[in-house]
């Protein structure tokens, strides 16, 4: 019987506060008692504690994350590893820490805490039979096309919002980003693409919100209040 493959989870926390008009990094404010990156780490260990997790940060905020991990007490095993100057290099420098041949690799924003462990689940196993699962979901609202000074109504039925994770698996992901970095590549998904990938899309939730603005974090404190 072929073993099952070893997970792994790159949690990317490279954001600042200037869109949330707060000099704390993002990652970093408290939400419902503890900073938001605590609980993005718990929904991975919720779905598997034998999960191995890697979190990516700044350099300049590795002693600070340090110290709110003593401050709140906050015990769950992962590693840490310095981000680069981009996200692409940040996922890069995380991947070096995947040493397991055959795994799988989940990269889910640091900021987007309430990712339910179905979704989790559902994209680890997708990974698993179809080489990668990236988690999107319909637009609610119209959706107009600009071009030049003009705009035109497109049909929404044709577009998906994309959120993470974005699972792969391993040998797939470090190919994809021995490639050089292009601007073009705004997500994992983008930089597997340019492989000549097929992109395999898995349902995501609208509870899956990536926290950026002041306006996200009424948000997180109500969802925060919810069991997911």
């Amino acid at each position: 019987m072929k073993e099952k493959p070893e997970e792994y989870a790159i949690i990317v926390a490279g954001g600042t506060g200037s869109r949330m008009q707060r000099e704390v990094p993002k990652q970093f404010i408290e939400v419902a008692g503890k900073p938001i990156l605590m609980h993005t780490i718990e929904r991975f260990y919720a779905y598997n504690p034998q999960l191995r997790l890697i979190v990516v940060l700044p350099e300049s905020q590795l002693e600070t994350w340090r110290q709110l991990c003593r401050q709140y007490r906050f015990n769950i095993f992962h590693l840490t590893v310095a981000g680069g100057a981009t996200r692409f290099q940040s996922v890069k420098n995380g991947l070096a820490a995947v040493t397991a041949g055959e795994a799988l690799v989940a990269v889910h924003d640091g900021v987007r805490p309430f990712v339910s462990t179905a979704i989790i689940q559902n994209s680890f196993q997708t990974a698993a039979q179809q080489g990668n699962a990236i988690v999107a979901v319909s637009p609610k609202d119209s959706i107009r096309e600009l071009t030049g000074t003009t705009s035109k109504a497109v049909a929404r039925t044709n577009y998906k919002l994309v959120q993470t994770p974005q699972t792969f698996r391993a040998e797939l992901l470090k190919r994809a980003y021995e490639q050089p970095e292009q601007d073009f590549f705004t997500d994992d998904a983008s930089v597997v693409e340019q492989l000549g990938e097929q992109i395999v899309l898995v349902e995501g939730s609208y509870r899956n919100i990536k926290i950026t603005t002041p306006e996200d974090l009424l948000l997180a404190e109500a969802f925060a209040k919810e069991p997911l």
